[in-house]
């Protein structure tokens, strides 16, 4: 059934967007952080960042292909019976735009880091339909490619597509919806959202690094091979008590926020509830699964005072999310009102509480 009318989280667009647009699209909407239990995202509130072109695809799963081809020894047509037919995996993976960065003139968490999601996947591992095919020697990318106008293809080192990328057809236990690539997706865990190709209809295997539409404008100066082939986190952050919010008064409260990163599973999350001079263990609301958002909780005695909240990610592989003051020192920027995030956005985000109990934007 339909959720109660009491319950009124919404996807919000962004700031510099509006949504819908002129052709009626809802796209570069935010989750609603806040209102979210546990770790995984609604599909109904799952966050959009953009369509390729002037239209969402209207596909007949019936009528829909998959093609593997290029550096292969069969290259093979799949239609949409023939995938469910082999073994499946189900998995919780994030998704999370390259746009998910803090700045000082946002006003919520949905607006500060709304560009991400996480869900149950299911479908079948890229490995397994490659196998099937046969990769010649001397193969070391795959470009992937969309059904929409625009062809949103993505090139993707053929060492990740074997490991743990794989095709999903469910989300959340039904179909993917439209507005997430109906009826078939790519997932290349813990990259970036533009790899998670939507509309999934064509893999071609190839021999070096292909630049296609998703890789435009993108290369960095210092690495142009790479292109974004960066892995996304470890981050975290507060949804509550987050800007926008306001605390009754002094006394108990549960933190609790999420986390996540690339580089795999979260293995600790911190709290500050004094600006960064003490960090404290939180504990876990579940077991964190690789590449997934990770529910945290830490128990706080606020004391009616003005401090600032902190959340600080550690993953598996030892990777620690930073300050942003840290960040602008690894590219020798001046930390100051006008410093903004080079590459990824993965810093630690400050909320701070006023006597009054309001909370805000650590960062204005």
């Amino acid at each position: 059934g339909d959720r109660s009318k009491y319950e009124t989280a919404v996807r919000a667009p962004v700031a510099e967007r509006a949504s819908p647009d002129a052709f009626g699209l809802v796209f570069h909407v935010n989750a609603p952080l806040a209102d979210f239990y546990g770790s995984i995202t609604p599909s109904s509130l799952h966050y959009v960042a953009t369509h390729r072109g002037a239209f969402v695809p209207d596909i007949d799963p019936k009528e829909h292909r998959l093609m593997i081809h290029g550096m292969v020894d069969r290259p093979l047509i799949f239609t949409m019976d023939e995938l469910k037919r082999l073994p499946f995996v189900t998995r919780q993976h994030f998704v999370e735009c390259a746009g998910n960065r803090a700045k000082p003139t946002q006003k919520t968490v949905q607006e500060t880091h709304g560009l991400t999601s996480n869900a149950e996947y299911t479908g079948v591992l890229l490995s397994t339909l490659l196998k099937e095919c046969g990769v010649q020697k001397g193969a070391s990318w795959i470009v992937a490619e969309g059904a929409e106008e625009i062809k949103g293809a993505g090139s993707i080192p053929l060492d990740k597509a074997m490991d743990d990328s794989f095709v999903a057809y469910g989300q959340n236990g039904e179909a993917i919806r439209p507005q997430q690539g109906y009826p078939l997706r790519l997932l290349v865990p813990g990259f970036e959202g533009i790899f998670q190709i939507k509309h999934l209809r064509r893999i071609k295997v190839v021999d070096k690094f292909l630049m296609n539409y998703n890789e435009f404008g993108h290369l960095r100066p210092e690495d142009k091979e790479l292109a974004l082939g960066e892995q996304i986190g470890p981050k975290s952050v507060i949804t509550y008590p987050s800007a926008g919010q306001r605390l009754p008064g002094k006394g108990f409260y549960e933190i609790s926020g999420l986390a996540w990163s690339g580089g795999g599973a979260v293995k600790l999350v911190e709290v500050s509830t004094d600006g960064g001079k003490k960090w404290n263990k939180a504990q876990f609301k579940g077991t964190p699964q690789r590449m997934a958002h990770t529910r945290f909780g830490y128990g706080w005695n606020w004391d009616g005072n003005e401090t600032q909240l902190l959340s600080r990610c550690t993953d598996e592989i030892g990777q620690v999310q930073p300050l942003r003051e840290q960040l602008a020192n690894y590219w020798n920027q001046p930390y100051d009102a006008t410093f903004a995030v080079t590459g990824l956005d993965n810093s630690i985000q400050p909320w701070t509480i006023a006597r009054d109990g309001s909370v805000t934007n650590g960062f204005a």
